[in-house]
């Protein structure tokens, strides 16, 4: 299957570079898998499409701000880092912009000293390995001098953290949101948890990995990047019980989906567990727990849109977005969702 067969024409003016001023008043397009058909609503009006028994399932991941600006000691030249992954304690891989001031034995410097850095060996695809030193808690710190990681294609900057943060994120880990779940409220929650529709919470941080393009003409010859998931005892139970009683399991975000199809065996049965996954879902691929997906509008070529097509077809996907770039809905991390019945 050709990577190509996966593009569509995206306006550049339909890419949101901000949020919605009310998170669950931004555009829903409805997508029925089963005959293409598709209804234009607001995110809010999700409730009506959920019923008693099914299963929301959520991933809390919280974004870490991984974008730290520093200088470097010696020459006090301007350096940039992205923090990839914690691979030991005060151990991270990370993006370095300049990579040539950043050779192993380099040593950086964050908010007036209050961080430091040197870099101690070389990671995938130009990466660095950076030990930090610093007094105190990194977290802490790194929520005083770090700055929200948001995708390339947004170049406005962002008036208020918490808007690139889903209103349950928990586990701090991501250096991407998990897009999807920014359109809830607590509110909608809470009246989605009345209507009788069980919530439970997985998390997966999410990596850069998600935003780079997809390289290779053919897609099963891409490789994907891994990132780390954990799923509770509590969550296996009540996903386990809502596919015995017959309801739906609908995973909010393609990371939920990914989470969920790793773990699940092929009765379609999940049980508690941590670990990395690097699973690549594509057209051909037989969902083994997951019924539907809310999701937002993906980047052409990209894994997350063969992922939604694996779902519902690559036919309705394409035709559903040739619709959604007519109807002028906004795309990708701040923009409209689409839910996937």
């Amino acid at each position: 299957m050709q990577v190509k067969d996966f593009d569509y024409y995206l306006p550049e003016e339909l890419i949101a570079q901000h949020p919605t001023a009310k998170r669950d008043e931004a555009r829903l397009m409805i997508l029925d898998k089963a005959t293409g058909e598709l209804e234009h609503k607001v995110f809010k009006d999700i409730i009506n499409y959920l019923n008693p028994g099914d299963c929301l399932v959520l991933n809390d991941t919280r974004v870490l701000p991984a974008r730290l600006i520093g200088e470097k000691e010696e020459t006090h030249g301007k350096i940039e880092f992205l923090l990839l992954k914690r691979t030991d304690k005060d151990t991270w891989e990370t993006l370095v912009k300049p990579g040539k001031r950043a050779k192993i034995g380099s040593k950086f410097a964050f908010g007036n000293g209050e961080l430091k850095a040197e870099v101690i060996g070389l990671g995938e695809e130009g990466s660095r390995i950076v030990k930090f030193e610093y007094e105190g808690i990194f977290e802490e710190v790194l929520d005083r001098l770090g700055q929200m990681p948001l995708p390339p294609y947004i170049t406005e900057a962002l008036e208020d953290k918490e808007m690139y943060q889903t209103v349950y994120s928990k586990e701090q880990g991501s250096a991407a949101a998990p897009t999807a779940g920014l359109h809830f409220t607590e509110e909608l929650l809470e009246d989605i948890k009345n209507k009788g529709i069980k919530l439970a919470f997985l998390t997966l941080h999410v990596g850069l990995g998600t935003f780079r393009p997809v390289k290779v003409d053919e897609i099963e010859n891409h490789t994907m990047h891994s990132e780390y998931y954990s799923m509770s005892k509590e969550t296996a139970e009540i996903i386990n019980s809502t596919k015995e009683a017959g309801g739906r399991v609908i995973a909010v975000g393609t990371t939920s989906n990914r989470t969920l199809e790793t773990i699940a065996d092929e009765n379609g049965r999940v049980k508690e567990q941590s670990g990395w996954t690097d699973i690549f879902i594509y057209p051909g691929y037989k969902f083994k727990v997951v019924d539907a997906l809310i999701t937002n509008f993906h980047l052409p070529q990209s894994t997350l849109l063969m992922l939604i097509s694996a779902l519902a077809g690559r036919d309705k996907i394409m035709n559903a977005y040739e619709t959604a770039v007519k109807e002028e809905y906004r795309f990708f991390s701040f923009g409209d969702a689409m839910f996937i019945k």
